[in-house]
This record gives C-alpha cells, structure tokens and sequence, in this order.
C-alpha cells in the first residue's frame, strides 16, 4: 500500500472511470499541481472491469442530453459539449486503446477487455504523475479555513481542493456503498434521493416468466404512473427466471423506482408488436383468418413472435391455440389482440443496487456550476460523475458523462491555477 502524503494540492476522492479521468486531466493540464487519487479498495476499478459483460462499452457514437434521465438537461448538454464522444475516442487512442462501432452505437475496445481499458487509464495516471493510493478508503471531508481534511482510514490528507469522484450505490461490490452522498451532504449539498437505475426487474406470480427464462426478443415497454404513461421504450428483452433483464428492462427501471419513490401508483406494460396498436394487430389477425381461415391461432401469434412466447400467451390468457382463426370467436381474438400490446407485468421490484448498473438521483445539480463542476456551495469542491443526479440510459452513456464531467472540472482547475498566478 503507497504512503499517504501528509498534503496535496488536489485530492480525488475514488479512483473509478470519473476519479481516473479527472486526475489524469488535471495533471495533463497542469504538471504543476500534485494530485493524490484516493481509493479505498486495494485494486481500484473494478466497476470498469464489470461493466459491458466485461467489455467495458466505453461510450457511444451519438450521445446527447436526450440519452440521459434526472438531472437538468441544459447542463447535461454544456457539459457533454465540452468534451465530446470524437474527444472521448481520441483520448483512448492516445493511451493505447482503439474502439469499434457495434449495436446501437456502442464503443467496445477492439480487444473486447475491460481490463485493457482499465490498465491503460492507470497506466496513464502513473505516467501523468499522479499519486494513486490504493486501499485508503475516505471515512470524511472536512472543511476549515479555506484547507480540506480527508480523513481515511490511514491517515489524514491536507488540500487545497477536493474532486469527489465516489460513485453512486450500484454495484457496491465495486466500493459504490454512497459514501460519497454523506460527504456532499456534510460539506452543504443537497442530494436528490436515490434509487437503482439500470436494474433488472422482479416480476410476481402469475407471470409467462419463469416458463421462458433465457428467451430474448425486441419489444416495447410503457411506464404508467398514476393511470397515465410516464415514458415508452422499445428495445432487447430478456425474460429470466426472476422477471425481466435486457435494455429495455432496465432503462424502465429507473421510471418504475422513481414513479415508486414519489408514492405514486407505478406500472409497467408490454407491447409484443412494437410500434404499433390494438386496432392494427387485430386487423392482421382478421386479415389472416380471412385469407386462410384454417390456420391455427397459436401459428398466427407465433408469426408475430417467438413460438414458446406465443404459447406462454396463450395459457396465461386461457385461449386454445388449437383453434383455427376462423372458429375463434370475436370477443377472444380481440382480448388477445389487446393483449399482445398491453400485456401486463406484475414489477414488485427491481433487483437493487446489487445488480444495478448505475444510480439515479445524487448531488443535486443546479448546486454545481456546469461550466466548471464546482460547487456553488462550498469553495473548492468539485463534483463529477455518477455522484450527481445524473443517469443515462443503457450503451456507454454513463462512462460518457464520467468522461466529460472530468474533463470540465481538470479544465476549470487549470484555469483557476493560472489566474491565481
């Protein structure tokens, strides 16, 4: 374990995709101030390293403000704007990781491998002079006299500024438990609640789930609160044996919790036929039985999605399959037809911050001036990363805005560096 100094210029505080990126910018920047990067676990990163299925999905071709949830758009964009996805690329090449485009515009490393993005940011931090101090974990920030005192487990570390970079509570495997919170909060902030984001769902019995566990396929999910639909989704699904998994499931996720949070009456639906309606989905089965009166229903759904789905329809609904579309009476078809867009999901719960991939809710952002990441409320604290109320959707949006965020905190740092001169 390296020796905590006695003092620093700059403390970061969690040495995760922001705490890495913001400590090597800061010294790309400015060589002139020391920068001690604090973690409390004894290899750091380990949130790179699962992320991605172990790939590490560095970011996205096309990110904006759009792809990203709580918050305050108008500074989610100022910051994105500043260090963009061509710059994000650019910097990876540089420190020896190449990407390539994939599904939905993600950004892999050519050699598919977390642990190569993760070595060559702390290759890159090494060589850029900071001073990593694995398995010091930060008990508390304190603040006197303008002078910062982190409190860790192994000492006491004097500094002029601070950059917390912690991390939300998902995964807390990784060392995101929400420290990060308290310690904004003691030194002013007000953080906006939390609740997991990007989380697989838990769905009660009776449900088509278990029956289908591991069988994927694109459909569309709405998010109701209170009788009305907060937001539609279309996307991969991933049936499983405790609910729903998949991108899709997870970017509603976040909604469901958050409708849940507010004491509202929260729902998810299910639409088999993406994009389209009840009038248009029984149109084509009447078309059907006109054409080929003979053909049995369970053939008619299973054309419209994968088979062993339209069988588990088909016995949850109580409707033979058997029966040829011709035989099958009005009333049956049309309540199959409303089910194959409106099939209701019985969420009690998501799998928590354990399998969560992000968090939603944090340090609120109006108190962080976006032009900088510093703390309107407390001189000399930046905030960057998952810590603020900030999400994005599934597909590298979430390491973009670590990126970005870190990248505008070591620029205004430099700045404040050179005008104190």
């Amino acid at each position: 374990m390296r020796t905590l100094p006695p003092s620093s210029d700059i403390a970061v505080v969690g040495a995760g995709a922001a705490g890495l990126a913001a400590a090597i910018f800061i010294r790309r920047f400015n060589q002139d101030r020391s920068v001690v990067l604090l973690d409390g676990a004894q290899r750091p990163g380990a949130k790179i390293l699962v992320s991605g299925g172990s790939r590490c999905n560095v970011t996205n071709i096309v990110v904006t403000e759009r792809d990203f949830w709580g918050g305050r758009p108008a500074i989610i964009r100022r910051v994105l704007r500043a260090f963009p996805v061509a710059d994000t690329v650019a910097f990876f090449r540089e420190i020896g990781i190449a990407l390539h485009e994939e599904a939905n515009g993600k950004l892999f490393p050519d050699s598919n491998r977390a642990r190569d993005v993760l070595d060559a940011l702390l290759r890159e931090s090494d060589r850029a002079g900071v001073t990593l101090t694995p398995g010091h974990r930060v008990l508390g920030v304190n603040q006197s006299n303008g002078q910062f005192t982190v409190v860790t487990s192994a000492g006491e570390l004097r500094a002029d500024t601070v950059v917390l970079a912690t991390g939300g509570k998902s995964l807390p495997k990784s060392g995101s438990d929400g420290a990060g919170y308290e310690m904004a909060k003691r030194l002013g902030h007000t953080i906006v609640p939390t609740t997991p984001a990007l989380a697989p769902l838990v769905l009660s019995e009776p449900s088509i789930h278990a029956q289908l566990s591991g069988v994927s396929q694109d459909v569309e999910l709405a998010v109701w609160a209170d009788g009305s639909i907060l937001v539609r989704l279309a996307g991969a699904l991933l049936w499983t044996h405790f609910g729903i998994s998949g991108p899709v499931a997870m970017n509603a996720s976040r909604h469901w919790l958050r409708a849940k949070l507010e004491g509202r009456e929260a729902a998810i639906s299910l639409n088999f036929c993406p994009g389209r309606q009840f009038e248009s989905v029984d149109a084509d089965l009447q078309r059907v039985a006109a054409a080929s009166p003979k053909t049995m229903l369970r053939t008619a759904v299973a054309a419209m999605l994968p088979a062993s789905v339209a069988d588990a329809m088909l016995r949850q609904l109580k409707i033979d399959g058997e029966l040829a579309l011709a035989h099958v009476p009005r009333a049956e078809r049309r309540r199959l037809s409303r089910a194959l867009v409106e099939w209701p999901l019985p969420v009690v719960d998501s799998r928590g911050y354990t399998f969560a991939e992000a968090t939603a809710g944090g340090v609120d952002l109006g108190e962080i001036d976006p032009a900088t990441m510093a703390s309107r409320v407390c001189p000399g604290l930046y905030c960057v990363g998952e810590i603020l109320d900030v999400d994005g959707r599934i597909g590298g949006f979430n390491f973009q805005w670590a990126w970005s965020s870190a990248f505008v905190a070591a620029r205004a740092l430099a700045r404040r560096t050179a005008e104190a001169r």
